[in-house]
């Protein structure tokens, strides 16, 4: 394939990205993760991933996409904006506004699917997979390879013109693309993620899984540890924004334009009585399309009656 069509084809993509909705796209060539191989290496060694043993699993995929989906010649990296307009009351139980509406996994992989539909009816046929915080893709990296952002202090993806409020996804394939090359790193000696996370579970460029209010509220199986999360929680029942909340880079973050991702009423106005008194089947219905049914009724009661115990934590 000339140049001249890889350019022409290249621009198709980003044409095809801009009119599904993606707010920012870019490409990398397929390749070992030279870079990133040590560093995620040392943070499996050091039990960073605390009880998400699934990290462990496919290594080598993780860190080489051709061996994921054979044939892959270009990673295009995509981002979604999930910022919403609409806020939860304040003085009440939270949850990460990346759960306000419906599971992202299920509406970015439909507008996936249209994507590579629309490559192939103005390229032709093409070998493709796609993903979205879905398969062993170190999506931060990738993205990061491609000129999207940069990987902050509090590992979160950066884009220096919307912020981090994005969700990741990638389309691996077998057409030969141009890439992008990566951008700078702007924190900077900013450290206000790592001086506002209560639990201490940020180092710069690093977490610690076993002291993550998110990892606690949806992963952990286990009773929430009163040692590590006790009066710290600031209310957070599943997932936790602090680390985005506080990073400058956020105030360019503007309104998404999703409307599965607009919040249920009752949702934004629930009080802490209403989740408290949440049943099994309130719960059923209210978060039926919800990423929060991931947590599971009985993980989110768990939350719940793990900050109630705890006084001091009215943030």
């Amino acid at each position: 394939m000339n140049n001249s069509l890889i350019a022409q084809n290249t621009q198709i993509v980003r044409q095809i990205a801009a009119e599904l909705g993606f707010d920012f796209v870019g490409i990398s060539v397929a390749d070992f993760l030279e870079e990133d191989a040590p560093l995620v290496e040392k943070w499996l060694k050091n039990k960073q991933h605390a009880q998400m043993q699934y990290m462990e699993n496919y290594f080598d995929m993780r860190l080489d996409p051709r061996k994921l989906h054979e044939g892959t010649r270009s990673v295009i990296s995509l981002m979604y904006n999930y910022f919403p307009t609409k806020k939860q009351l304040s003085n009440t139980y939270k949850i990460s506004r990346y759960a306000y509406g419906e599971d992202y996994h299920f509406v970015i992989k439909k507008i996936l699917k249209e994507f590579v539909q629309k490559i192939e009816a103005k390229i032709g046929a093409i070998s493709a997979r796609y993903f979205v915080d879905s398969a062993p893709v170190l999506e931060r990296a990738w993205a990061k390879k491609s000129g999207l952002g940069w990987q902050g202090k509090n590992t979160m993806l950066i884009n220096p013109k919307a912020g981090s409020y994005y969700f990741l996804a990638e389309i691996l394939t077998d057409l030969p693309l141009l890439p992008d090359n990566p951008m700078h790193d702007y924190c900077g000696t900013c450290q206000r993620c790592i001086e506002a996370c209560p639990t201490e579970a940020l180092t710069p460029y690093w977490l610690n899984a076993e002291k993550c209010i998110s990892y606690a509220t949806i992963e952990l199986k286990d009773q929430i540890s009163e040692q590590v999360f006790g009066n710290k929680m600031e209310n957070w029942i599943f997932g936790c924004d602090i680390c985005q909340e506080v990073c400058p880079w956020n105030k360019f973050a503007k309104p998404h334009q999703q409307v599965a991702f607009e919040p249920d009423e009752k949702l934004i106005h629930m009080k802490n009585e209403d989740w408290e008194l949440l049943t099994e089947t309130m719960f059923s219905v209210l978060f039926k399309k919800s990423a929060i049914k991931r947590t599971k009724y009985a993980g989110l009661k768990r939350n719940i009656a793990f900050i109630k115990k705890s006084p001091k934590d009215e943030k």
